[in-house]
């Protein structure tokens, strides 16, 4: 029997921890919600974000599986047509792609395919990004291999309050998700409002399709998602102590579909914006930022819209991702870059 509700409190947690309360709720939620993955039982995930779980639920609803990523995708699509509500978790961001067929072809493919008869509410969650120290296909970013295919939604969370809110809600919707977690941020620790999503009033949910501003500023905006969002609120911290700059801050929170309202009004009030993320540059999500600002606010611009990410190489080993990774020097280089023009 899976544990009652717990009641609504304010706590401290890392995100790791927020990540695992919020599927603990999204567990007792709904007794179709199963999670499946490499380790996610007795062990509770190579970072722990499902420790507890299997204990609590049991072995037919916390899963076990093989080491074999296709498999599990494939499994949970099944097993969503028959009315569960899978979660898969993909240890490493670069070992999703043994699934990607799986994932582009079938799952976000067979609602569109059955005129909408099916719906696939499954939910991949991806540690991704660097910052680690970790060996080969552990610190990659693919966001934009997903992005790019319809029938997708594509979110990451950059705090522990978000981790808590966006797990039950990619949980709950009937779309697949990939949820891409920041690893290097899971063990920053933030304010959470662990009431679960059922009970939250709607003025506290934040939609799990928009992004937000996380610092108001005048001179210049950055735009970022996931592990970059704390680098751009350290960069927008050092440029008003030490030049005096108010730089605005915008998590996206969602990636596909993106919310660019807020960057479009914030670039026409600043006419300056750098987009930051770790992924390379090339056809990546901040050359979409890019092209549709510049069409949406062309004649507000004071300069071309900059982008600070990872270079257009594999990422690199270990004890170079310092040189690879967007940090505060890089991205307040190109604020000043925008106000050279």
């Amino acid at each position: 029997m899976a544990p009652t509700a717990s009641a609504s409190v304010r706590r401290t947690l890392t995100l790791a921890k927020a990540l695992n309360t919020g599927l603990l709720e999204a567990m007792k939620a709904d007794p179709k919600t199963v999670i499946m993955g490499e380790d996610v039982g007795k062990l509770g995930g190579v970072f722990r974000i499902t420790d507890g779980l299997q204990e609590l639920f049991g072995e037919e609803r916390v899963i076990d599986t093989p080491l074999a990523e296709s498999a599990i995708v494939g499994t949970a699509i099944g097993l969503a047509m028959r009315g569960f509500r899978p979660v898969c978790e993909i240890q490493f961001d670069g070992f999703v792609y043994p699934a990607f067929d799986q994932i582009v072809s079938q799952l976000a493919k067979l609602h569109y395919r059955s005129g909408g008869r099916i719906r696939l509410p499954v939910t991949i969650r991806i540690p991704y990004g660097g910052g680690i120290g970790a060996v080969e296909h552990h610190s990659e970013s693919p966001e934009a291999y997903f992005c790019h295919t319809a029938g997708l939604r594509v979110v990451t969370c950059s705090n522990p309050a978000d981790a808590h809110l966006m797990i039950q809600q990619a949980v709950a919707s009937d779309d697949p998700v990939i949820f891409l977690e920041p690893k290097r941020r899971y063990w920053e620790k933030g304010e959470v409002d662990t009431t679960p999503l059922a009970d939250l009033p709607a003025d506290l949910r934040t939609d799990l399709g928009t992004s937000r501003v996380v610092r108001s500023g005048q001179d210049a905006t950055l735009v970022a998602y996931g592990p970059m969002v704390r680098t751009c609120l350290d960069a927008a911290d050092v440029a008003a102590e030490e030049d005096g700059r108010s730089l605005e801050v915008i998590d996206l929170r969602s990636l596909s579909p993106l919310d660019l309202d807020p960057v479009i009004e914030s670039t026409r009030r600043t006419g300056r914006l750098v987009a930051v993320h770790e992924a390379p540059s090339n056809v990546s999500l901040s050359s979409e930022i890019a092209a549709r600002v510049t069409e949406q606010a062309f004649y507000h611009l004071e300069s071309p819209v900059l982008r600070v990410t990872g270079f257009d190489t594999p990422y690199p080993p270990a004890r170079l991702e310092d040189h690879y990774l967007p940090d505060v020097d890089r991205i307040l280089d190109a604020v000043d870059r925008t106000f050279g023009y």
